[in-house]
């Protein structure tokens, strides 16, 4: 099964491809977007980047990297991953979500639009059984569009890095959302509105 194209209300989610590489150049280049992850990264870091998260979608059929739209304008990327680390659990039924948005479209609810998107296509497309998403305790805002986007705070769990950010010693947290949840959650909502 190969990536299938998206989408929402907004945003139009394509398999990432090397024809969005400047989008992915720009977007890392930003030490605001980059606050949370890391320096600010250069075109052949971004191009290195880039070939791994193409490789993504060789892992697992149906997961990878999403380039994502709003009319014709990029706006940031989506990803659902399997993991990577033996801590995050077994790869069979599981994903990782993810989101990377340029900043100039923080605060419009397009991270968590295409965040449930990508949280329907792995529960309903591809028969996952649980996502998860992790970020540094100190990214609030990312924590706060995992909370509103159904996935519930797991743990908090620290690594060791050679070049810690500033806020590392406080951790990185893991939420997640079983498919059980979200079904239970989706009924929860027909059931409101009737």
């Amino acid at each position: 099964m190969s990536q299938a194209t998206l989408h929402t209300a907004r945003i139009r989610l394509v398999p990432l491809a090397d024809e969005h590489l400047d989008h992915e150049v720009e977007l890392d280049a930003d030490p605001e977007v980059m606050r949370y992850l890391g320096p600010a990264r250069t075109r052949a870091e971004v191009e290195e980047f880039h070939r791994r998260r193409l490789a993504v979608a060789d892992q697992v059929p149906g997961l990878g990297f999403w380039a994502g739209f709003v009319d014709s304008d990029f706006v940031g990327w989506w990803i659902l991953e399997p993991p990577q680390r033996p801590d995050q659990g077994p790869v069979q039924g599981q994903a990782e979500l993810g989101y990377r948005l340029l900043r100039r479209y923080w605060r419009r609810g397009l991270a968590s639009e295409g965040a449930r998107e990508l949280i329907r296509h792995g529960f309903e497309d591809l028969g996952l059984t649980r996502i998860f998403a992790e970020t540094m305790t100190v990214n609030t805002p990312s924590r706060a569009t995992m909370a509103s986007v159904g996935l519930r705070y797991v743990r908090t769990f620290h690594q060791d890095f050679d070049d810690p950010l500033p806020g590392t010693e406080q951790g990185e947290v893991e939420y997640a959302i079983t498919r059980e949840e979200w079904l239970a959650g989706r009924s929860a909502q027909a059931t409101s509105r009737g």
